[in-house]
């Protein structure tokens, strides 16, 4: 599709005005695209993106300083494209109208729903998955037939320029725009009346950005983090548990939002368990500093962050283990850091307080499975939990006691790529969510539509009033 050059500012906030205006007339001149208009779209963004995928990889790892290409393929790239094609398939059943009962009060009649697109959606992208965080809420945007302007993260800007090629080789600006730029760029953007406003990112920034979206009534779903527990029952085998967890912990170098945040542990078995991280972990990631697999800190700020917060425990007296198989020197001008275990770390570090977002595992010990539950009441409620058991009443107990956005049980991490589940937060972890079906509908205008046939049985319901109006409304009480 031919790119549109009627945008002439160089200025961001006038560019990114212009941009939302020329998608609003758009938009306007064609409010409700075919089915065949959005399959092709995707169609063409898909193969785009498979097209794209190695120069993908390659911006990913130069982002990150190193970046696994695995990590990057099946994190970011795979799940991407498995969800536009989930989302080809499924979209004819998304787009049909929906039935609804109609009592027969008001008979003859006819009542439905249908999902009509909202208009110009706002997407924030952050770093650590630009590309699954980006082209994922595009293609429920696009599925519900809307046109999108993506403001991408200041920290990628390798990988941002093979999005902006793949989205200039598949797209109008009318249709979809990219926006760059740092946080004064962002602050901006969130202040443009969208028809949706979409933000992946800390929930101290998500704050920011409802305010400026609250000026313009600009609904909003906000994805965020927190501190994702994980709960090992007193039933399962550490080894069974570790194995099942560590890899969604150590993914991205530990930079996902659903990351097991800490871990919960009887406290007879905290010992074995640590054993079995440094075993698994050595299997995993024999070496740090050239171990291709093991992706480093986006940010020497970010590793600054972590490292201070190690200090921080160590300053306090913490119990510090560091699993490193190799016993290597670290270097730190790779920015890659080993997994550190710390056992019952107090409450008043940040590490216990804020999300950790990298390769550091708070293990907290507890006697009875109770303890464990109001551990993670007593905090703000996560986007993930994950519970290791193989007892039935322990799950169903842990499920009707907590609250999280999505749960895996006996894993990690995975439930995001199921195509099928809606993933969002909860109170500080976010609100609204998305993929599959319910992505479509976050993008969409649920209608109500009531059609009257011929014979007005209404009219026998108007004034005058008499004694027969009180009996039939009796009468439905009584129903």
């Amino acid at each position: 599709m031919n790119q549109s050059e009627s945008i002439s500012s160089t200025n961001p906030k006038l560019m990114m005005q212009e941009v939302f205006d020329l998608q609003k007339q758009a938009f306007k001149a064609s409010p409700y695209s075919s089915r065949k208009e959005r399959l092709d779209m995707l169609k063409a963004l898909k193969n785009s993106l498979i097209k794209h995928q190695d120069r993908l990889v390659k911006s990913l790892a130069a982002d990150f300083t190193h970046r696994s290409h695995d990590d990057s393929k099946l994190a970011d790239i795979l799940p991407t494209v498995m969800n536009i094609k989930y989302t080809m398939k499924q979209l004819k059943g998304w787009m049909k109208p929906e039935k609804r009962h109609v009592s027969l009060m008001f008979q003859p009649a006819s009542a439905w729903v249908e999902y009509q697109p909202l208009g110009v959606i706002g997407v924030i992208v952050p770093w650590n998955y630009p590309v699954f965080l980006a082209l994922g809420p595009l293609t429920a945007a696009i599925a519900a037939g809307n046109r999108a302007m993506l403001k991408l993260s200041e920290f990628t800007p390798y990988a941002n320029r093979v999005i902006k090629e793949i989205i200039k080789e598949v797209f109008d600006r009318s249709e979809v725009a990219v926006i760059e730029g740092g946080a004064e760029v962002a602050a901006e953007f969130s202040k443009i009346p969208f028809d949706h406003l979409f933000f992946t990112g800390s929930t101290q920034v998500g704050r920011l950005v409802m305010k400026e979206a609250a000026n313009n009534l600009t609904p909003v779903t906000l994805e965020l983090g927190g501190k994702s527990p994980a709960i090992i029952a007193d039933d399962v085998d550490v080894h069974f548990a570790v194995e099942r967890l560590l890899y969604g912990k150590c993914l991205n170098g530990g930079q996902t939002c659903v990351a097991p945040d800490y871990v919960l542990c009887p406290k007879t078995k905290v010992a074995a368990l640590v054993e079995a991280i440094d075993t698994q972990f050595a299997r995993l990631y024999p070496s740090i500093n050239d171990n291709p697999d093991y992706t480093a800190i986006v940010s020497s700020g970010q590793y600054q962050r972590l490292t201070s917060w190690l200090e921080e425990a160590i300053a306090a007296g913490c119990e510090l283990i560091t699993i490193n198989p190799g016993q290597e020197a670290i270097d730190s001008s790779k920015q890659k850091l080993p997994l550190t275990l710390i056992i019952d770390p107090p409450a008043h570090l940040k590490l216990s307080e804020q999300e950790i977002f990298g390769p550091i595992l708070p293990i907290y010990s507890y006697q009875n499975l109770a303890e464990a539950v109001a551990f993670v009441q007593d905090r703000p409620r996560p986007l993930a939990l994950y519970v290791m058991t193989h007892n039935k009443k322990i799950e169903r107990h842990i499920l009707n006691n907590t609250h999280a956005g999505g749960v895996c049980i006996n894993d990690a991490v995975s439930h995001v790529a199921i195509d099928d589940l809606p993933f969002g937060g909860v109170g500080p972890s976010g609100m609204g969510m998305y993929h599959g079906h319910e992505g479509f509908k976050t993008f969409s205008k649920a209608k109500s539509v009531f059609k009257k046939g011929r014979f007005n049985s209404a009219k026998m319901a108007l004034p005058p009033y008499g004694k027969w109006i009180h009996k039939l409304i009796y009468a439905l009480y009584l129903r």
